[in-house]
């Protein structure tokens, strides 16, 4: 699913509530002969609705957001606040039955279902939420994933610290190994390097079935400043035994979000319709970083990459070891990938499109293959001139 972004601003213009999310429909509706089940997404035409939503006031009332969408469907989220916590206390759906593009065959009416959720975040810290969340309501079910909201705000734009959401927080029992090098001023490549990490099989399922399939060994690293005015850089090779994998898609966007300890890597790929090709478009990091460093928490983020293309029914496959760069000081490194996104049969690969460097080793191969038998070509041209010419200074007698 891809997430639309929404705003609620007060009279004056000033933004009180933020919210990017996407969001799927499960609805179990009423026609004449039976029920039926209708499923659907928040839309691309979907918007803040100016009636009844509110920045809230003081003591008074609490911020609300509604987004409307279709035809007459709606979600709404009435936020409430502690001294030290903020979250989303309801989560209300209203959907009209008389959108018969949406409900065929509906017997009509507008029905609306509510629940309380667990949407919760510490004061001036954004909520952030890459994992789906399902919430079940009466004949209705939601679910949420790709979420980052904030009420409450204190500058009138995101915070740039986060709280995560429950399942999107490292296991407790994941050991993190990471080492770490000391470079003299500058950042420096470790003399040795590291052990290549070893292969791991990750996979995202949506509603029409498997739609990222993912083997691959995964290295992170990064650079970064110590306290003392050095430089470290830590070296972390996934565990696949130790990495939990989730992730979501629709039908030209899918999210691949992999947690080891306190490293989380989100692969964001895209599907060009035009072209029809799929690719890597973006990756995402967050990771602590050792107690020497200056700063302790490292976000880091690129959305303009153009990486693992492949025709859509097809697989990008490179042995190389393959470096994505995702700001001057991070860079993720994989090893033996093969990967594939949206259009996939029985859970497989499909056909194999392999990278440059691979096909670049092939041509060493080729032209010494060439020069060997070019060699040998002009041996024996040579031997046979040769062999003619000692038969010509013979006479018959």
């Amino acid at each position: 699913m891809s997430s639309s972004a929404f705003e609620v601003k007060d009279q004056s213009g000033k933004i009180c509530i933020i919210a990017n999310l996407s969001a799927s429909f499960s609805v179990k509706y009423p026609t004449k002969s039976q029920y039926k089940v209708a499923n659907f997404t928040l839309g691309h035409n979907a918007h803040v609705l100016e009636k009844g939503s509110t920045c809230g006031t003081e003591n008074a009332s609490t911020p609300v957001l509604v987004i409307g969408f279709g035809e007459g469907h709606s979600l709404k989220m009435n936020f409430t606040k502690t001294s030290e916590q903020y979250g989303v206390d309801t989560l209300m759906f209203r959907y009209n039955l008389s959108d018969t593009a949406t409900f065929p065959n509906s017997t009509g009416g507008e029905k609306e279902v509510s629940q309380k959720t667990d949407i919760l975040a510490e004061i001036d810290t954004r909520y952030r939420c890459f994992s789906t969340n399902q919430i079940n309501m009466l004949n209705v079910t939601i679910t949420l994933s790709n979420v980052t909201l904030q009420a409450y705000l204190m500058n009138h734009t995101l915070s740039k610290n986060e709280t995560l959401c429950k399942k999107d927080l490292p296991l407790s029992t994941t050991a993190v190994t990471t080492t770490t090098r000391q470079a003299p001023t500058t950042s420096q490549a470790p003399t040795s390097p590291p052990q290549n990490p070893t292969i791991g099989k990750y996979n995202v399922t949506g509603r029409n079935g498997t739609c990222v399939l993912a083997n691959m060994g995964l290295q992170l690293n990064v650079t970064y400043s110590r306290k003392d005015g050095k430089t470290g850089l830590v070296v972390l090779n996934f565990d696949p035994v130790n990495t939990s994998f989730s992730g979501s898609c629709d039908n030209s966007s899918a999210f691949l979000n992999l947690i080891f300890g306190k490293t989380r890597l989100v692969f964001h790929f895209l599907l060009n319709t035009s072209t029809d090709k799929f690719f890597l478009q973006g990756v995402i990091v967050n990771t602590t970083l050792p107690s020497e460093a200056k700063e302790p928490k490292l976000d880091a983020f690129n959305n303009s990459m153009s990486e693992l293309r492949a025709t859509v029914g097809n697989s990008y496959k490179c042995n190389k070891e393959e470096k994505l760069w995702v700001t001057d000081q991070v860079f993720v490194n994989l090893f033996s990938v093969q990967v594939q996104a949206f259009k996939i049969d029985g859970n497989k690969f499909g056909t194999v499109e392999e990278c440059q460097q691979d096909g670049d080793n092939m041509v060493i191969p080729i032209i010494v293959g060439a020069a060997l038998a070019g060699l040998v070509l002009i041996v024996l041209i040579a031997y046979l001139i040769g062999r003619k010419r000692s038969h010509a200074g013979y006479q018959t007698i």
